[in-house]
């Protein structure tokens, strides 16, 4: 069953949690720059007790950061909450969660990186549809684009639905309409979950994907894993995000969509490739466990249904 959030109005209040890394005292002012973006959209915002906490020398302890979580899912003040930043920990809070409590106070949930693990464990949980978009601190409080701000708006405020426009030149890797549930985020954080309980299901489902200072190698050995746990006998296609590092490497002869290509080579899939969504580029908002379209040869992606309302 799918659970779909509010949508975001001016005055709203929104919390920002630290589920991986804390928010340094170097990187503060940063934080507040992405929280002065917010409020210029008309959103008051409150941080969680645990933000700045490194109970456990480099982060909250898991106990902290799920109460963080779960103190702002429980109260009706606050309607979205967005995480600061990714990491590498964010997977140690997940068995202290309150799911009931997530289920039946649905909030728009937002984070890129390692927060992959949060957003699809929280849909596979509870069927909310939760959002891989910017987060306070990175995407919002560092130079955001008239693109980030605009995404921002048109899914999370406007409840805006179809075709998500393009920031770059997209290339279509194999040709292909597919239409189902949308799944993923980090590679390498989405592949934390696998073997958990916290592992959704990729039934008639789109993959996206996206990395940071990844290799070929690594990018192979990962798909192996996808490949035999099953996932690329369950999907329905795939979309491949910016990869930093790899991508704007000169000196790069495989992409991770070449990868992809060869791994699955037994497979019809579609894949596409665009630069839409990633680290240290421009985001849109992606609705984890919301209904996409995607058109490999016209290389478009629609959001097929209202994923806040």
């Amino acid at each position: 069953m799918m659970v779909i959030p509010q949508k975001l109005n001016k005055g709203d209040t929104v919390g920002v949690v630290s589920p991986s890394t804390p928010v340094t005292q170097e990187l503060r002012g940063q934080l507040e720059n992405g929280i002065t973006f917010l409020e210029n959209l008309g959103m008051k915002v409150v941080l969680g007790e645990y933000v700045y906490s490194k109970t456990w020398g480099y982060a909250a302890s898991p106990q902290e950061k799920a109460e963080d979580i779960n103190r702002m899912f429980a109260n009706d003040s606050i309607k979205a909450i967005i995480c600061s930043q990714g990491g590498a920990t964010a997977n140690a809070c997940l068995p202290y969660l309150n799911w009931n409590t997530i289920q039946k106070s649905p909030k728009i949930f937002v984070g890129i990186s390692d927060i992959t693990v949060l957003l699809n464990a929280i849909h596979c949980k509870t069927g909310l549809v939760t959002f891989h978009g910017n987060d306070v601190m990175w995407g919002l409080g560092r130079n955001p684009t008239e693109y980030d701000k605009e995404e921002f708006i048109t899914h999370l405020m406007n409840a805006g639905i179809g075709e998500i426009p393009p920031n770059r030149e997209r290339l279509t890797i194999r040709k292909g309409i597919a239409e189902g549930k949308l799944l993923g985020g980090n590679l390498n954080c989405l592949l934390k979950l696998a073997g958990t309980p916290y592992f959704p299901d990729f039934t008639k489902s789109i993959l996206f994907v996206e990395a940071i200072g990844i290799t070929p190698e690594v990018c192979d050995h990962s798909f192996q894993q996808l490949k035999q746990i099953g996932i690329f006998g369950q999907i329905r296609g795939a979309v491949i995000g910016y990869i930093d590092g790899l991508q704007n490497d000169e000196g790069a002869t495989m992409q991770m969509e070449d990868v992809l290509l060869r791994v699955t080579a037994e497979y019809d899939f579609p894949i596409l490739k665009m630069d839409d969504f990633g680290h240290n580029c421009p985001n849109t908002v992606l609705p984890v466990g919301g209904k996409v379209k995607i058109d490999a040869g016209k290389r478009t992606v629609e959001i097929a249904e209202k994923c806040v309302q």
